[in-house]
Parts: structure tokens; sequence; C-alpha cells
């Protein structure tokens, strides 16, 4: 099997070519061949036994898509996008890159399709913000999206193009709208959402961090580890299973603010849950106030989708991947 990763360097591809690596599989079909495009060149993987290719290539720009599909993957997982407070800050790359690159890499397989009957096997990461109020506390799956940001616009077009493309016949293709990602390691990024991983992942580490958000916001959250199996399941489930509706809600763990330092304080004490500051920020409450605060998930969890039953378990994933079980 050849694997195309789109936004390979970001955290969750890094973390999905680390298992595949590691592993040798996608589930457990064997991986023959990965190449791996970003923004930025991806770190060519020193566990991966075999063939890999890397790319630092604009999504955006027309001449992409076609190049990155010239050794005919089997299977592309396209995760590179603009996260939501980039995406709402600068309106134009935010559609560049989340809208017209997704466009340009869908018609370049549509063009190999209609030429000679290619037709991989194509992941979309998409996102919970393709929802927007008034909403219900728990969204099922028959709950139509409304997106109030332009990210979630932006992903919610590409659920649709997605849908297209398959029912044509030019690619296999599924989305997955993913929680909100926590806890992220490294740096923040732009994400409106990047308080969700910092007031834990800053305490954990015996750092200050900044709470821009009531105690009282609920959101609904998965590890990356949470990421890295939906992204696997989904590349390798059977699609006759899932029927005509591509796009599935995955599974996650619902949370306030208050019950996720609830759970720092269960697992590292109250020294870490002191190092948290509230800041109120109106710009980043205007833009997650917007957000589902849960889901019912049927259908993915009927499907064999995964994620993780508690905010401690999530805090726990972490301190197991990212800081070698020690807090």
């Amino acid at each position: 099997m050849h694997v195309l990763i789109i936004g390979a360097a970001g955290m969750i591809g890094r973390k999905l070519v680390g298992a595949i690596s590691r592993n040798g599989k996608l589930g457990a079909k064997a991986v023959a061949a990965l190449t791996l495009a970003d923004a930025i060149e991806p770190e060519v993987p020193a566990e991966f036994a075999g063939s890999v290719k890397t790319i630092a290539a604009d999504i955006s720009d027309p001449v992409t898509a076609p190049q990155l599909l010239s050794g005919r993957p089997d299977v592309i997982v396209h995760l590179a996008a603009i996260v939501s407070g980039e995406a709402e800050q600068d309106f134009d790359k935010g559609y560049r890159i989340n809208l017209d690159g997704t466009r340009y890499m869908f018609d370049a397989v549509r063009h190999l399709a209609q030429a000679d009957g290619y037709c991989p096997r194509l992941i979309f990461a998409s996102s919970i913000a393709v929802f927007g109020a008034p909403m219900p506390d728990l969204i099922d799956d028959e709950f139509l999206p409304a997106p109030m940001t332009s990210y979630g616009t932006q992903k919610a077009i590409g659920e649709l193009l997605l849908q297209d493309y398959t029912r044509r016949g030019f690619f296999d293709g599924l989305a997955i709208r993913l929680p909100t990602i926590c806890i992220r390691p490294g740096a923040p990024n732009k994400a409106a959402s990047g308080f969700f991983s910092g007031i834990l992942r800053e305490p954990l580490n015996g750092q200050p961090a900044v709470l821009p958000v009531p105690d009282t916001v609920r959101h609904w959250h998965a590890s990356p580890r949470a990421a890295v199996g939906f992204l696997t399941h989904a590349a390798t489930i059977d699609l006759e299973r899932v029927g005509h509706r591509r796009v599935l809600n995955m599974p996650g763990v619902s949370a306030t603010v208050a019950e996720q330092i609830e759970a720092l304080r269960s697992v590292a004490g109250d020294r870490a849950v002191a190092l948290i500051k509230r800041q109120p920020d109106p710009d980043i409450m205007k833009i997650v106030e917007t957000w589902p605060r849960g889901f019912t998930a049927q259908r993915a969890v009927a499907l064999g989708f995964q994620a993780e039953r508690s905010f401690e378990e999530i805090i726990r994933v972490y301190i197991d991947d990212e800081m070698g079980g020690a807090a």
C-alpha cells in the first residue's frame, strides 16, 4: 500500500506517520511507501522500512496536487488546513488553503479517475466547527451543519465536495468530523481552541496558562492518540458499511472547562491548577460560544470508531505519550 499524507508535518500528521512507521501498517494492511507533504518539508521517519518521499508544497497552488499524486497512492489522508483562529483573521488565506487547496486535490484525483479509472481511498479531516448555534447539548447524526465561522464553512464545503465526488466514482471518500484534539503537545498554534490544551499542558509542565473563557464553557474533545485511531480506522474500514452518507461525527468526551480543571486537579494536584490565570478574551469567546457541546456519535461508534471515556483519561494519555508516564 502507498499512503499520501497531506499535512504530514502537523501534530496529527506527525503522529499518524509515527504510528504507520512503527507498525509498518495502516490498520492490518502493510504500507510499502509513504508520500509526506506539507507547507514545510516533513521529516523522514527513521523507523519506516519502506520508501519515503517528502515534499514541501503549497496546496493552494494548482500544480501541487498532480505532483502529489504522481505515485498513484492507494490512500490519501488530507489533514492540511489553516486553523480556526487564523482562518477567521485572514479571510483570503483561509479560503485559499482550506477550500481551493482541497478542491484542487479532489479535481486532480478526478482527472486521473476519468483518464484511467484511478480510484483511491480519500480521508478528509473535517471538524465539528461545521455546526453552529442554536444547537442541542447533544448533537445526533441527523443534525444539519450550519457553520458560524469561516473555518467551519470551508470544512462544510469540503464535505459536500467529497460527498459528490464519491457519488460520481472519482474516489472512495470519507470525511470525519474531528473533536477538538486535546491535549496537543508542543507550542500553541493559532486555533481558537488552543487554550483547551494550554490550560492543561502548561500546568502539567510547571508553566502558567491563560484561560480566556468562563469555566462553564462545555466542548467536545478527544486525544491525539484517538485522532490517529480515527484516521487509521477511516482509511481501512469497509466503506460499504458506511453507505451513501460519507460524513461521520467522531466520538469524544463532553466536558466543561471546570470539569477539565478538576480532572487536572485529580491527576496533578492543586499546584498545577494554581498556574491557570483567568484573562477573558471576547474575540475567542465569540468563536467558542458557537461550537458544539456534545455528540451522540452513534453511527461512528457502531462502525467501530473509539475515543476516551473521561477527561481524566485524556490527561493520562498526554502524560503517557508526551511525558514518559510521569507528571
